[in-house]
Parts: C-alpha cells; structure tokens; sequence
C-alpha cells in the first residue's frame, strides 16, 4: 500500500505493508452464544440451535426447560414468579452489562418452575436463569 506522508512541509511518498497477519478474534472462554430462531419455511419447522451447558456447571436434565443468560451481566430486574403462566417472548428478567439493559424473553410457552437469580446477582454467560415446568 502506498501513502504519502508530509513532515515539515516536504512529502514523502512510502509503501507499507503488513508484517504480521491479523490475529485470531478473540471468543471468551464460557461463551454461549443466544439460540438462533430462523424462521419455518415450507412444512417443516425449523428448530432453534442447541445451547451446550456452561463447562463446571451441572448439566441440566431437558435444555427446552431453561432459559440461559446470553452474556455476563448483572440483574436489574426479575418480572417472572414461580408458577406464572408465561408465553414464548414475555420479559423473564433484565440484565445490565456494559452500562446497558437486555431483556431476557421466555424461548418456550409454559410455567415457570424456579427462577434461579435474583435482583443485583452477577450471572455469567450460559447460566441457568429460569426454569420451566
């Protein structure tokens, strides 16, 4: 690549080029990425992505059962009880991470068994937030 630099009034054409590849990105350790919906087409209904249990965590019995948290965060607010009826995409509870707000939606229609965090608890990645009878 070719630049042309001024120092002192007088310019200088270079040519650069990179040393070094770029590095890898970067993915934390304990990531869970959120479940992807994609929507059905045809008759065949497609089915959101399986969320893997966070590594050192106690593996959960039906994973359809739970709500996991998509990122490491702070809870702010928890709006589901135990033994409420709630539909796929009612607010189960609002996180804050990086000075801003996510509302965790319900993946499943259902009732809530236990809701496993509380207002100013620390939640990391892939925990178990909520869990479905």
């Amino acid at each position: 690549m070719k630049l042309k630099i001024t120092v002192d009034s007088k310019i200088y054409e270079v040519e650069v080029e990179a040393s070094e590849p770029d590095p890898p990105a970067y993915v934390s350790p304990g990531f869970v990425p959120p479940q992807v919906r994609v929507p059905a087409t045809g008759t065949a209904a497609a089915a959101p992505l399986p969320v893997a249990p966070p590594a050192g965590g106690a593996p959960v019995a039906d994973e359809s059962k739970v709500c996991r948290s998509p990122i490491a965060g702070t809870v702010v607010r928890v709006a589901a009880q135990p033994g409420q009826q709630i539909q796929t995409g009612d607010v189960l509870l609002v996180l804050e991470a990086m000075k801003m707000e996510t509302n965790i939606t319900a993946p499943v229609s259902g009732k809530v068994a236990k809701v496993t965090a509380g207002v100013g608890d620390s939640v990391q990645g892939g925990q178990v937030l909520v869990e479905f009878e």
